[in-house]
Parts: C-alpha cells; structure tokens; sequence
C-alpha cells in the first residue's frame, strides 16, 4: 500500500524518517510530504499529493492540561489520534468557527478532540485534554475517508514558563506512532 506521511514542519519528517528506519519491515511504501505549518498550506500540500492509497497527518500538538494530572497515554512523546476537529480563530478581523468534524478511530491509540486555530492558542479556558495545532480541522475536511490523523504530545497548555519547542521536542520519538500506523493497515 501507499502511504503519504504529511507532516507541517522539517524536523516532524526527521523523526518520521528516523522512526521508519529502525524497522527491520516494513508492510507499506512510504512517502514524506512536508506540507508546511498551518491551514493554507496543509490545503495546498493535500491538493497536490502524489497518487498514494492513504494519507496520515502526523506531527506534533500541544495539549491542554498540566502533565501532572494526565494520564501516562497523554505524556511528553505520546501518540494519540484526532477522531473530532474543530476551527476557532480570527484572520483578517473576522471571527471563524468551524462545525466539527467526526471520524471513526482508525488505530488503537486513544482518541482525542482537535482546536485548529490559525494563532497560537494562549488562552486557559480550554476544555482539558483538548489537543490544539494549526492544521487538523483542514486535513478533516479534505481528507478520504480511509486517512486519518496522528499527533504526538509536544507540549502542555497553558505554558507556565516560555519554551523553546525545538530543544522541548528534541527527545520525541516519533517510533510508537509509526508503530500505530503498521499496526493498522
């Protein structure tokens, strides 16, 4: 089968590749697509895929709640899958909320609900658990229905200090979640 890997940045396609290495076999033929961060692009990098039979969005998001009160399955480095999207933001001063969007689980990972907003969510109002990027909710509109999406926890909501997300990311392993995926098809 072939499998298109669409990760928004460089370094979640070096873990990919990393992960996918380590693997004595292989079921699928894979190929990473970098589509870039955020919605506008995600939609371009979809419309012009290479003939493939699934596409996964995997990439990093952060989730709301402190890791404290989380259970081991949503740590730093866990894979989860988005089964519910959602859009929430402001572009050019006008308000966007976007219906969400469902979908049956595809992996055994746990599944959680998705905020796509096109600004970086710093607010503390939002529902614990709630994992929160720049691209799932335009992935969920344009996807097939076979595809599907896998995120890897990369930071929690609300900061309680400012990061650097390069070195907070540096130890992920991106090895479960390419996992998952085998595992599935």
């Amino acid at each position: 089968m072939k499998v298109i890997l669409l990760t928004p940045m460089e370094i979640e396609a070096e873990k990919v590749q990393n992960a996918l290495q380590r693997f004595p076999s292989l079921q699928n033929d894979y190929q990473i697509v970098i589509s870039g961060v955020g919605r506008e692009t995600t939609a371009k990098a979809m419309m012009h895929l290479p003939t493939h039979d699934l596409c996964v969005l995997i990439g990093f998001a952060a989730i709301v709640g402190k890791p404290e009160n989380l259970p081991a399955e949503l740590q730093l480095g866990m894979p989860i899958e988005i089964t519910n999207a959602s859009l929430y933001g402001y572009e050019g001063q006008l308000f966007e909320n976007g219906k969400p969007i469902l979908t049956e689980p595809k992996t055994n990972l746990l599944c959680l609900s998705s905020l796509t907003s096109d600004k970086f969510v710093k607010t503390t109002n939002l529902a614990e658990r709630t994992v929160v990027n720049m691209e799932d909710y335009t992935f969920m509109y344009l996807k097939q229905p076979q595809d599907f999406i896998v995120r890897i926890i990369s930071d929690f909501l609300p900061h309680t200090h400012e990061i650097d997300f390069f070195e907070e990311v540096k130890p992920i392993d991106f090895y479960k979640a390419i996992d998952a995926i085998e595992r599935v098809l």
